[in-house]
């Protein structure tokens, strides 16, 4: 029994391993064994760095988010603070109701001594403090933000001196012969890692409504990374992180600044992400990235099994940029749309806050998608 199931183990790891699924015609994996330039070739085992250095970024993330990121939120006047310790108003709150009414309200007034409006206030603090407090998102988002501007412009730097960066056929040229260097190995390690880091961070950060949607974002993500890592499409894989860390880091910053209740700066800072988000997600990632995906590589190497998933799963992902495009564009309208209020004798045009129409959507959306 012990050797049937040896034996179904090793048909299933060598149909997962499949030259025929994962290479083009008339190559093996035994031509990557060699040392090629710089850090060699791509290959399955270097993924099981990502892990150390995922658990490296979450700490370095505890750190951050302790010693830099509360120290700001509290300059910026976020206070970490609750109600009034009560043992009795607790107890109502977690065995009785959450939201008294007038006339429990006024006997636990005169039981108290308090006034109606001091325990109508306690209790809506008390609920408050079931959702994820401002300092903590704060903190997170500060994170977030430092994390994708810093990977931008690590990623411009080295892009800005590949030269796929300004001839994407580049990207398959002698493939997939193509060695690895140590800045495109740290840069995909490191995107990589950040994912993974925040796949566990999942568990045990404040529970949010759109835990299973972002489960599944980052799941995609590294699953997406991962797999043209494998298939040594990095080239191409630098192009398409690079891109959406163009938006995600100032949709952060939007964050911030909705949190410290800089609304201009976060209206204005919200119309820059809308505006880098539809150009890089509608503009240049169909007509640059999947075009040489889907066209140019097609005439340079030809499809293979891989090739055709890899490809199905970019095109996913610009269906899911359409979806949240439209979705920046609806809601704006609507804002802009809300904004015009009547006034007797003359109709006065007033721009809504974006943060209460807009904000409060994205705030929501997948960090990185």
């Amino acid at each position: 029994m012990a050797t049937a199931a040896a034996g179904a183990l090793g048909l299933l790891w060598g149909w997962l391993w499949s030259e025929r699924f994962w290479l083009p015609q008339n190559v093996s994996w035994a031509d990557f064994e060699g040392p090629g330039d710089g850090y060699g070739y791509p290959r399955a085992r270097h993924i099981l760095s990502v892990f150390p250095v995922a658990a490296g970024i979450f700490s370095v993330r505890l750190l951050f988010e302790r010693f830099i990121a509360k120290p700001c939120a509290l300059h910026v006047g976020i206070q970490d603070s609750g109600p009034y310790p009560n043992a009795i108003l607790e107890k109502v709150f977690l065995s009785i109701t959450k939201y008294p009414d007038e006339k429990r309200l006024e006997g636990l007034s005169k039981q108290l001594d308090w006034d109606v409006r001091k325990i109508q206030c306690w209790f809506r603090h008390r609920r408050n403090q079931d959702k994820p407090p401002t300092l903590t998102k704060f903190c997170e988002s500060m994170w977030r933000f430092t994390f994708y501007l810093c990977i931008f412009c690590y990623g411009i730097k080295f892009l800005w001196s590949s030269p796929w960066f300004w001839d994407i056929r580049q990207c398959w040229h002698s493939y997939p012969f193509q060695p690895l260097t140590s800045g495109l190995y740290y840069y995909y390690i490191m995107e990589l890692a950040f994912y993974w880091s925040l796949m566990f961070s999942q568990f045990i950060d404040i529970k949010r409504k759109d835990f299973l949607i972002m489960f599944v974002h980052h799941l995609a993500t590294i699953g997406l990374i991962t797999f043209s890592y494998i298939n040594n499409m990095v080239r191409v894989g630098t192009l398409v992180m690079c891109l959406h860390d163009a938006s995600d880091f100032l949709l952060e910053a939007a964050k911030l600044a909705n949190y410290a209740k800089y609304q201009r700066l976060c209206d204005t800072l919200f119309v820059i992400f809308s505006a880098v988000f539809v150009v890089t997600r509608l503009g240049i990632y169909p007509f640059w990235i999947l075009n040489t995906t889907f066209f140019e590589s097609w005439e340079i190497i030809g499809p293979y099994p891989s090739w055709w998933l890899f490809n199905g799963l970019l095109l996913i992902l610009q269906v899911l940029h359409v979806i949240w495009s439209y979705l920046i564009v609806r809601i704006a309208f609507k804002a802009l749309i809300r904004g015009k209020v009547t006034y007797p004798g003359r109709i006065r045009p007033r721009l809504c806050t974006l943060h209460s129409f807009l904000i409060s959507f994205f705030f929501s959306m997948p960090g990185g998608s």
